[in-house]
């Protein structure tokens, strides 16, 4: 039996890749399209400018955008994404889950708050008993699980597999690419020729967010990992794909060849969305890259190489499709595990 789904905010760029992503999907039937008050009644075709690299499904196409809130959609929704924007999201949410929807979002509000999972399915799948804390807390009958901000998905998944090898503490420069900033984040005239060295919240989200992944939850709540995290975060002009520089210092003294074993032996999931292999790792150090890379394993994949050993640790590249795994993918997998785990 199909899920019923629904997208909050499905005409942006973050939506359009929901609506693409969940197009013959094995598992979800997309029941309803959400979008702020101008596009409200008008067909999905209409109201979307659609920019996805695929045609736009036939049978959205002519679907009715609703209103965004939780007397508009369906009452017999499985399951709500959300790729709303965060401002919007904070109001949003809360009422959907208090209404009894369970949500995946994409947004970055209350990632952080204690009752909420953040979850990679790949990599702290048990994080998800804290819906029962926050329905507790909370008194909602439905729930909000998050995916994490898009630069840390690339990195944390890699940083998992360096677990073993006691991580203590992690430097990242990231090369971000421009969409994830929206169709209208970043100007023609700001980035061609161009790289822009700050990129707003973005660092604390990288600190702080890889912290909570990849801490333990100890039945009431997750004590963050006791690494130091700290990040510098850039814009380049590349389109999708963000390309990262990691130094990483460990307590153990692992080879070359042992970092690029244990990433590669890192368990992935049998979900629908979850790449056959999590993290590719290339022996090539000209490798991974943007353009030649992004969309490995579908775009849900993590890539690495230029591995090196550094003093007190290793240093090395990481690449995910940054509105893939990095955003609308990371939802639809979250998805995917809250009906295997049976929250749906």
């Amino acid at each position: 039996m199909a899920v019923r789904v629904g997208v909050l905010g499905a005409t942006g760029a973050v939506g359009q890749r929901f609506i693409q992503l969940l197009d013959d999907h094995p598992t979800f039937e997309l029941a309803a399209v959400t979008a702020s008050e101008s596009s409200v009644g008008r067909s999905y075709r209409d109201a979307a400018k659609w920019r996805v690299d695929t045609p736009i499904p036939d049978d959205v196409a002519e679907m009715e955008v609703v209103a965004t809130e939780p007397d508009a959609v369906p009452d017999d929704l499985d399951l709500v994404f959300s790729s709303l924007p965060s401002s919007v999201a904070a109001d949003v949410e809360p009422d959907f889950a208090e209404a009894g929807y369970v949500l995946s979002s994409n947004s970055s509000n209350l990632r952080m708050a204690e009752d909420v999972p953040l979850t990679i399915p790949e990599v702290n799948a048990e994080h998800l008993e804290l819906i029962e804390v926050q329905r507790d807390e909370r008194g909602w009958d439905g729930a909000l699980v998050k995916n994490p901000n898009c630069s840390t998905i690339t990195m944390t998944p890699t940083l998992a597999a360096l677990d073993e090898f006691g991580l203590e503490r992690v430097h990242v420069s990231t090369l971000q690419a421009v969409s994830g900033a929206g169709y209208s984040g970043v100007t023609s005239m700001e980035i061609i020729d161009n790289a822009i060295p700050h990129i707003g919240g973005e660092e604390e989200k990288m600190e702080t967010e890889s912290r909570k992944l990849l801490g333990e939850f100890d039945g009431s709540g997750v004590e963050l990992h006791g690494a130091d995290v700290s990040a510098s975060c850039n814009r380049i002009p590349t389109i999708d794909g963000h390309l990262e520089n990691v130094f990483a210092e460990l307590a153990d003294d692992p080879s070359v060849e042992d970092v690029a074993a244990a990433m590669e032996a890192y368990p992935g999931l049998d979900l629908p969305s979850a790449p056959e292999q999590l993290i590719h790792v290339f022996d090539d150090p000209l490798r991974p890259q943007p353009r030649l890379d992004r969309m490995t394993g579908e775009g849900m994949a993590v890539c690495a190489g230029g591995i090196q050993e550094t003093a007190g640790g290793v240093k090395y590249n990481c690449l995910a499709h940054n509105t893939i795994r990095g955003a609308a993918g990371a939802a639809v997998l979250n998805g995917e595990l809250l009906v295997e785990d049976g929250w749906v």
